[in-house]
């Protein structure tokens, strides 16, 4: 029996002491959980909204401050001409435009009803239908104060309207999201698995000090997935078109190019946890936990990036993801150009230089 203890004790000291196990055992769960509860919400909360107020009376702006007053809303743009509406769209600025009609308070005073315009970016269709959903609650519930001590004398009317995908098909929502996730875990994974196997059968280091250079070594490890996360990314667009009609509003052009600019950035961030990893199943775990669920949960493409808290929000504009589906969405969508999306753009081409000029240092301590 003491031999059983001690052998169990024993056991007991290797996990302590295994810094991988213990991160596995303890360490996954609370981020799991962390990520899980904070991230994973149907409410919305700080979205951006725009006003296009044509009355500018009392009594718009008795509803846009109890609209401002609300945790779901921020209003971070007063529209002055309806030509505004389309831009602040474009640029993805705000979710949502209200818009309060000519002679508002003369409306309700004479004919008893006014209507208010809820114009939203439908390219997430279930974020589209909360905010509608929220707004007019809240335009019901300011209804219903106004007339708390009479019968009700006026009704405020909302119309809604949907931009860029007015039929709320929830695939112009999952084809872009599905098309980064792929590319993500396909690129990133799979270059940091073949890398780092390399590394652990100990033929790294010899092609290294190899007569090929260094760089060449990992571009000609990588190269082969450029060309299939080409295909996948093909694939999918193809499927999207064809069989869910998806359309691309944008230059298709654009499109590959900045496909292409992502596949590379993924690709450079295998490259990355290949230099921390040694071995598959580390890369492997480096892979899943470290990009799976963040990209899942914190690059917008189920959830509201707008409605976590502000350390998550802080934490999403690291991932990689995030700026893609935003190119992405905004191309095929809303027919972006280059001068809509060239801040995403300039961001993903910055991790891309950062993650390979880390990952040469690396390689070359590793061979000094």
């Amino acid at each position: 029996m003491k031999r059983f203890i001690g052998f169990v004790t024993k056991e007991f000291y290797h996990i302590f002491r295994d810094k991988r196990t213990m991160f596995i055992l303890f360490g996954m769960p609370m981020v799991q959980i962390m990520l899980f509860g904070f991230a994973i919400t149907n409410e919305i909360n700080n979205v951006n909204i725009a006003i296009f107020d044509q009355s500018k009376d009392s009594e718009t702006q008795q509803i846009i401050n109890k609209i401002s007053a609300s945790k779901h809303f921020k209003i971070v743009n007063q529209i002055t001409h309806e030509a505004q509406i389309e831009s602040v769209f474009r640029t993805g600025k705000v979710k949502a435009v209200l818009v309060f009609e000519k002679n508002f308070i003369q409306n309700l005073q004479n004919k008893k009803n006014s209507k208010v315009q809820v114009i939203t970016d439908a390219t997430d269709p279930n974020m589209a239908n909360t905010i509608t959903n929220y707004i007019n609650a809240i335009l019901q519930n300011y209804s219903l104060e106004a007339n708390a001590n009479s019968k009700p004398i006026y009704q405020i009317q909302t119309q809604t309207q949907l931009y860029y995908n007015p039929e709320l098909k929830s695939v112009f929502t999952f084809v872009p999201g599905v098309m980064t996730v792929i590319l993500m875990l396909v690129s990133a994974m799979m270059t940091s698995i073949s890398i780092t196997r390399e590394k652990e059968m100990g033929t790294m280091e010899v092609l290294l000090v190899s007569p090929i250079k260094p760089f060449q070594v990992v571009i000609g490890k990588v190269f082969p997935y450029i060309f299939l996360s080409i295909i996948n990314a093909t694939i999918i667009l193809l499927l999207g078109v064809f069989v869910f009609e998806m359309p691309i509003e944008g230059s298709l052009f654009l499109l590959a190019l900045e496909s292409i600019l992502f596949i590379i950035t993924a690709l450079s961030l295998g490259i990355l946890i290949s230099t921390i990893a040694q071995s598959q199943q580390t890369a492997m775990m480096f892979s899943l936990a470290g990009l799976m669920l963040p990209v899942i949960i914190l690059s917008g493409f189920i959830f509201p990036i707008s409605s976590m808290p502000l350390p998550l929000q802080i934490i999403s504009n690291i991932i990689p993801a995030k700026w893609f589906i935003i190119i992405i969405k905004a191309i095929m969508l809303k027919g972006a150009t280059i001068y809509t999306i060239w801040k995403e753009t300039l961001i993903l081409i910055g991790m891309t230089v950062l993650f390979i000029a880390i990952s040469i240092k690396k390689y070359k301590i590793r061979l000094e």
